[in-house]
C-alpha cells in the first residue's frame, strides 16, 4: 500500500526565497474571494514593515512567549533580539526549517492543539499574528483552543492575537449585508495554497468578529481587550484568563 504525503507549499515556498528566489510567490485560493498572490518575502518582513498592530503587539509581550503559527519567524527573531525567550510553532516542516536556518533558537512542528511536553514549563505570552486567531479554524475550535490555551499559560499570563471582521466582503452596493442566516458563520472561511504548480489541501480558516470574540471569551473565562483596530477590519486583542 503507498501512502501520499500533502504537498508544503507554504515551507516550499519559504524555503525557495530563503534560499535566494526572491520572486517566490504563493497563491491564495479562498471561496470567499478571487486568487491572490501572497509573495513568501511577506513572512521575512523586518520590525519597520510590519503593520502597526503586529508592532504593538511585540512591545506588548512579556515573559517567556509562545509564537503560535510563527512562519518565517519573523516575529520570534525580534522578540529574540529584544532578549525574549521564545519558542516558534509552525505545522508546515517547511518553515520550521527555515526559522532554524534563520537563527529562532527553539522551533517546533506540531499545530496549536497540541499539549505542553511534560518537561515543558507554561508561558506568559502566546502569540497568534496575521490574523492568527484563523489557526482555530472554526467557533468550535476557537472554543476549543482558549480552553486549551490555559494548560499553556502561567498564572498571570496573556494571549495576543489579530482577527478580522470581514462582513465586508457580504455588502451590497447599499452596504446591506447579504448573509445566509441559516449557513454557518460569515467568517468561517475555506483556503488552500499553491505554489511552483502543486496546491496543498483546503483548510479552515476562522476570522471572527470582536462581538463575538468577547462572547467566546467571556465564555471561556476570559477578559478580552482591544488594543487597536486598522482600516481593514483587523484588530489585535488581548486575552487574559480570569481567576
Amino acid at each position: 500500500m503507498t501512502t501520499t504525503t500533502a504537498p508544503d507549499v507554504l515551507g516550499q515556498a519559504l524555503l525557495a526565497y530563503h534560499h535566494g528566489d526572491a520572486e517566490a510567490s504563493l497563491i491564495v485560493h479562498c471561496n470567499v474571494a478571487d486568487d491572490e498572490p501572497l509573495p513568501a518575502a511577506y513572512f521575512f518582513r523586518t520590525l519597520l514593515l510590519m503593520p502597526e498592530l503586529e508592532r504593538l503587539a511585540l512591545d506588548e509581550c512579556r515573559g517567556r512567549v509562545l509564537d503560535l503559527g510563527a512562519g518565517a519567524g519573523c516575529h520570534s527573531l525580534e522578540l529574540q533580539s529584544r532578549g525574549f525567550e521564545v519558542k516558534a510553532v509552525d505545522e508546515s516542516g517547511g518553515a520550521a526549517q527555515v526559522m532554524t536556518e534563520r537563527g529562532v533558537r527553539t522551533v517546533a512542528r506540531h499545530d496549536i492543539f497540541d499539549p505542553l511536553p511534560a518537561n515543558e514549563l507554561p508561558y506568559d505570552t502566546i502569540l497568534l499574528l496575521m490574523n492568527g486567531l484563523g489557526l482555530t479554524g472554526t467557533l468550535e475550535g476557537l472554543d476549543r483552543f482558549l480552553t486549551h490555551a490555559r494548560t499553556l499559560l502561567a498564572p498571570g499570563g496573556q494571549i495576543l492575537a489579530t482577527s478580522s471582521d470581514i462582513r465586508y466582503l457580504y455588502e451590497d452596493e447599499d452596504g446591506a449585508l447579504m448573509l445566509n442566516l441559516n449557513g454557518p458563520y460569515y467568517g468561517e472561511v475555506d483556503y488552500s495554497l499553491s505554489y511552483a504548480g502543486k496546491t496543498g489541501p483546503s483548510f479552515p480558516w476562522l476570522f471572527v468578529d470582536a462581538a463575538l470574540l468577547n462572547d467566546a471569551a467571556e465564555t471561556a473565562g476570559f477578559s478580552a481587550e482591544f488594543l487597536g483596530e486598522d482600516d481593514d477590519e483587523q484588530y489585535l486583542v488581548r486575552l487574559t484568563p480570569l481567576g
